[in-house]
């Protein structure tokens, strides 16, 4: 496996935690985070996030980091509002 490709994990953060054993999913989504704050400003998010799945769910599908990413991208194609005033129930 790759360190990190600096287009895509400019710190090698996702790289990195398919190498800790024992890792939880919970530290998964924190270093998930951390990595998407990392991206250059302008990065389009979606693909390269579609890139790291593909390269690590080969090797490793089974890797928290890879259920993660898969939840990243599911979210990413299923936009919800969240709230306001027309979510509200009117009378």
């Amino acid at each position: 496996m790759r360190k990190g490709d600096p287009e895509l994990d400019p710190k090698g953060l996702i790289a990195e935690s398919y190498r800790i054993e024992g890792i939880s999913e919970s530290e998964c989504r924190s270093i998930f985070l951390d990595w998407a704050l990392s991206l250059p400003v302008g990065t389009d998010t979606g693909p390269a996030l579609r890139v790291l799945v593909e390269r690590h769910q080969q090797s490793d599908p089974d890797h928290p980091m890879t259920e993660v990413m898969r939840q990243g991208l599911a979210g990413m194609a299923a936009p919800r509002r969240r709230g306001g005033w027309r979510s509200r129930p009117r009378s």
